[in-house]
Parts: C-alpha cells; sequence; structure tokens
C-alpha cells in the first residue's frame, strides 16, 4: 500500500503514518511512503503504482488532498484502487472511505464559535476527538477497477453506492 506524506503538513502526515505502519504488518501490508507537496507529485506516484501493477493508495486527511473530484479523477486515470478519508470521495467515484463525518465537525465548529462569542476562552475549551466513523463503498467503482470485495466487507458499510 502506498501513503502520502505532504511535506508541507508534516506534523499530521507523520503521525498518521507511524500509526499505519505500526498496522501495516499485522495485515500482512507493506506500507512505502511518498513524500508529496504538489499535485504533479501525487501524479507521479499514481503513475509508479499503476505501473507496477499491483498495490494501493491510501490518502490522508491532509489539504493537499482535499480536492475529491481531483484526486478520484487522478485514481480512475490510473485505474488504482484508493482508500479515501471521507464519504464525499466516493460519493465523486473513488473505491472506498473511512473516516470521521465532516458534518458532525463543522457541527461541532459552530458550537465552539458560539462558546467563543460568548464569552468563553479558547484555551479553556476542551478538544474533542471523532466519535463517529463512516466507510463507504462505491460498488461501481469495484467494477470499472475489476476487483471483487467479500460480501462480508460490503456487509460492514455504513454507505454503499451502486
Amino acid at each position: 500500500m502506498q501513503r502520502f506524506l505532504n511535506l508541507a503538513n508534516p506534523v499530521e502526515a507523520e503521525s498518521q503514518t507511524k500509526e499505519l505502519q505500526a498496522a501495516a504488518p499485522a495485515l500482512g501490508l507493506q506500507l512505502r511512503v511518498s513524500e508529496v507537496t504538489t499535485l504533479d507529485e501525487v501524479e507521479r506516484v499514481f503513475t509508479a503504482v499503476a505501473s507496477d501493477g499491483k498495490g494501493a493508495i491510501q490518502l490522508s486527511v491532509d489539504p493537499l488532498f482535499g480536492r475529491p473530484r481531483a484526486m478520484v479523477a487522478i485514481a480512475a486515470r490510473y485505474a488504482v484502487p484508493t482508500v479515501y478519508p471521507w464519504r464525499e470521495f466516493v460519493q465523486a467515484g473513488g473505491l472506498m472511505s473511512y473516516g470521521s463525518l465532516i458534518r458532525d465537525a463543522l457541527r461541532k465548529v459552530g458550537v465552539y464559535a458560539g462558546h467563543i462569542l460568548n464569552g468563553e476562552k479558547p484555551s479553556d475549551l476542551p478538544v474533542e476527538r471523532p466519535t463517529r466513523f463512516d466507510f463507504a463503498l462505491n460498488l461501481k467503482t469495484t467494477k470499472d477497477l475489476k476487483l471483487t470485495l467479500p460480501p462480508t466487507l460490503v456487509g460492514l458499510a455504513d454507505t454503499v453506492i451502486e
């Protein structure tokens, strides 16, 4: 599995990558990390993975990769199975995603803004982590990539796009 590390956002990317590096061997996966800072560099990695003929790409939560249509178009152009951080990528034609729900995060931003506008200090507000996660699959993309997913995996999905 290929993973991108955006050098412009090293703290977040490195922490996420360390977690994946720890989990990969237990899943029988080899994790390769590519350092990128532009979409052109991202495309070069997709080219390399496609020419290898095996493997997949996992995108992290990062502003560089935050354009669902652009990232899904690159993955489709090279026919590389790609796992995305949010359902919006799958709705745009991506293969699968697992991550928190953007609408939940936006709701929390609104609550935080309300507290701050009511005079609370931002430093006094608690740090919150997501509590709900969504696993989404796009079965049309699965067929386009000529992949066969186990029925149990499809059954686990919170969102299935046909």
